[in-house]
């Protein structure tokens, strides 16, 4: 049996078992998925009416009028609009904290840290739905405000680890030259920590434009409030799955651009 660095090489038995467990979970998947289409094909009781199954044209006749297409693109812009001035501040915001974070004094950075973990332990909704309740601010500035401190204080210790895996002759070099600590982390620390980083951080803001359907809850017209209004309009529950599926699809690619240029990013950058 060939030795590797790590583990020995399956022998005959185990192949031959890791098959059968192969071809066992396929057709387990295979059934699963089945099932699933059967049922969504097959006609189904709501509120006393019988609706055809949902690959039934009926069911996707909506999609014909314009202004169906009209208010779901002023959800998913709703929505894009959140998700970049939540980013934009939650970058502002992750920047503080680490500024703070990595402070000499431990006057800056013990109540940082305290600060900085409560936000962190803190559910995103009950951020929103307390800005909203305790202040003047609209459904907007809710969902922004909470997703950008939210996200902020996981991005500002994104942005500490970066820093602190850096050698520290990058901070003697600057201080050497008689640069400012301040100086110091602006010029020289920082542009190489969000090189280090950025692939991280892409994927933390990938979950805050997720995190936007909670605007949902506070009132926010984001996309999948827009879905749920075109469906109460639309003859309640009969164009129900066809309106999350058509939603779900307009996520998935957003999120999935998103994670791809995370993973371009990560291939780009450099090997240290």
């Amino acid at each position: 049996m060939s030795s590797h660095v790590l583990f020995d090489a399956p022998g005959p038995k185990a192949r031959r078992r890791s098959l059968i467990f192969s071809i066992i979970s396929l057709v387990i998947v295979a059934a699963i998925v089945l099932w699933a289409i059967l049922t969504l094909a097959g006609p189904r009781q709501s509120s006393g009416i019988t609706l055809p199954g949902s690959f039934d044209p009926s069911r996707w006749d909506i999609f014909t009028d314009p202004r169906v297409w009209r208010d779901i693109g002023l959800g998913a812009l709703a929505t894009l609009e959140a998700a970049a001035v939540a980013a934009a501040l939650a970058l502002a915001i992750g920047i503080a904290f680490s500024i703070l974070r990595t402070s000499a004094s431990a006057w800056v950075r013990i109540p940082a840290t305290v600060v900085l973990e409560f936000f962190r332990g803190m559910p995103v909704l009950l951020l929103m739905l307390f800005i909203l309740l305790a202040s003047s601010f609209g459904a907007f500035w809710a969902v922004v405000l909470g997703l950008a401190v939210y996200n902020g204080a996981i991005i500002g210790e994104i942005l500490r680890a970066g820093i602190v895996s850096l050698p520290r002759g990058q901070r003697e070099a600057g201080l050497s030259l008689g640069l400012t600590h301040l100086q110091t982390k602006s010029f020289i620390e920082y542009p190489q920590a969000f090189r280090q980083m950025l692939p991280v951080i892409v994927a933390q803001l990938v979950v805050l434009l997720k995190d936007t359907s909670l605007g949902y809850i506070v009132g926010y017209n984001e996309l999948i409030r827009t879905t749920m209004n075109n469906m109460l309009s639309f003859y309640g529950n009969r164009y129900q799955l066809s309106l999350f599926i058509v939603t779900l699809v307009i996520y998935l690619a957003i999120n999935l651009s998103l994670s791809a240029v995370a993973r371009r990013l990560a291939r780009r950058r450099p090997v240290r």
